[in-house]
């Protein structure tokens, strides 16, 4: 099912006005907001009970903007990128123009480029990075489906993406840490 503009356009006004969405990622259903405003992702860590030094990761639409929020790109990470074969996220080093508490305490941040679907379309037209977080309290599992997140979850955000029969039975990404050196670390597959 291809989402309306109507639910992008929704989506983008409760971002824009610090508000939290429940949406279908390129991965699993999750809890997003403007990756460049604190006070939307103190928001998620207080939903999710989280504590605020645990990272969350963000979405980009393209290298563009991978490139803008990240100092030095490693060459190693381009080739990821181009050869992964299923949704990847790059935790990097020396982020930057995004909210200081999204970022990791040894100065990372995990992002992932999503090239289709209902998310690439929202941070495309959105033109900045989206947080984006499982749909769970901190602790407990992350849903597959729709059907799985739990009535507090739905209740406590400001906007579900009516896109219910998205994403029925998603992974979440795979998790490589490229550091500036050029090392990689393998977090999850």
């Amino acid at each position: 099912m291809e989402p309306s503009k109507d639910e992008i356009n929704t989506a983008i006004e409760i971002l824009k006005n610090g508000g939290v969405i429940l949406y279908p990622t390129d991965t699993v259903w999750g809890i997003g907001c403007d990756a460049t405003n604190a006070t939307a992702v103190s928001k998620i860590y207080k939903l999710k009970n989280r504590e605020e030094t645990k990272a969350m990761i963000c979405l980009v639409s393209d290298i563009k903007m991978l490139e803008k929020h990240i100092d030095t790109v490693p060459e190693a990470a381009y080739d990821i990128i181009e050869y992964a074969d299923k949704p990847t996220t790059i935790i990097y080093d020396n982020p930057a123009g995004v909210a200081e508490n999204l970022i990791g305490i040894d100065n990372t941040l995990g992002i992932r480029i999503v090239s289709k679907g209902f998310s690439h379309q929202l941070v495309k037209y959105f033109r900045r990075p989206i947080v984006s977080t499982s749909a769970n309290k901190s602790g407990e599992i992350t849903p597959r489906n729709f059907k799985e997140i739990s009535a507090d979850i739905l209740a406590s955000v400001d906007y579900v993406v009516n896109l219910p029969n998205e994403k029925s039975q998603a992974k979440p990404s795979s998790i490589i840490q490229i550091k500036k050196d050029g090392q990689v670390h393998v977090i999850r597959i």
